[in-house]
């Protein structure tokens, strides 16, 4: 098992890519703290993969603070943290964007990680080091129109991964980002404008692979990055995208 007693923490966790990255990391032997602000949905996947739920807003550092003391309180410290929670608005004019809708996008995916660094990252240090996941985007590295504000906020991300990356080695945090493109997830229909057959198809065209990502593919590279395999990486933007940034 490659992540064989670890505990980890997964936000977003009760659906989409968040879910099949805690159904992965517990079949490798971690031990997960589920978060999802559906309380129903975290308890479900929490009681599938035999971890603990924790619902809580992780643009709220009181939030953040409590799900790090879930994962003390339940197995004792922390080894990863993936931040994977995020949210967009639906694709439209930057013109139309509200500022209510700017601000969302920015506190769930870039506010995040400023909590996450200041109450996860000495929990993860204090184990020795282990490993810091951002779930960023294709967005940040080939940006298109209409969702301008959410490709900033992960623009953000991956120089803040970056940036981490340098200045938490010495305490041998690795801190990496991964790059999906679009999946089946519950932000799909915003992504895209609507969800339709012709927009699928069109959205495809753009994939060499000719499909979109799915939750699995993402959970297998956030376990590589997690694991022991990955020691010697930090600082990543590792795309999982089937060629879509080439």
């Amino acid at each position: 098992m490659r992540l064989k007693d670890k505990v980890a923490i997964v936000t977003g966790a009760g659906s989409g890519f968040g879910r099949g990255i805690a159904e992965t990391f517990a079949r490798e032997g971690a031990k997960v703290v589920v978060n999802d602000l559906n309380e129903a949905a975290a308890a479900e996947v929490a009681h599938a993969v035999g971890g603990v739920a924790c619902v809580a807003d992780v643009s709220k550092g009181a939030d953040v603070a409590r799900l790090c003391r879930a994962a003390e309180d339940a197995f004792g410290g922390l080894d990863v943290f993936v931040a994977n929670a995020g949210w967009t608005y639906r694709n439209k004019s930057s013109l139309e964007v509200t500022e209510d809708e700017f601000d969302r996008v920015f506190d769930a995916n870039v506010k995040q990680l400023f909590h996450a660094t200041r109450h996860a990252v000495p929990m993860i240090a204090a184990r020795g080091g282990g490993s810091f996941i951002v779930t960023a985007s294709t967005a940040a590295l080939r940006p298109r129109p209409n969702l301008t504000w959410y490709n900033g906020s992960k623009g953000a991300a991956v120089t803040i991964v970056k940036s981490l990356a340098v200045e938490l080695a010495p305490q041998k945090v690795r801190v990496n980002a991964l790059c999906p493109v679009l999946g089946q997830t519950g932000l799909t229909a915003d992504f895209m404008g609507g969800d339709t057959p012709e927009k699928r198809e069109a959205f495809l065209k753009t994939i060499p692979l000719g499909r979109m990502s799915t939750p699995q593919d993402i959970a297998n590279a956030a376990l590589f990055l997690a694991s022991d395999e990955a020691a010697f990486l930090t600082g990543v933007a590792l795309e999982v995208d089937g060629g879509r940034c080439v």
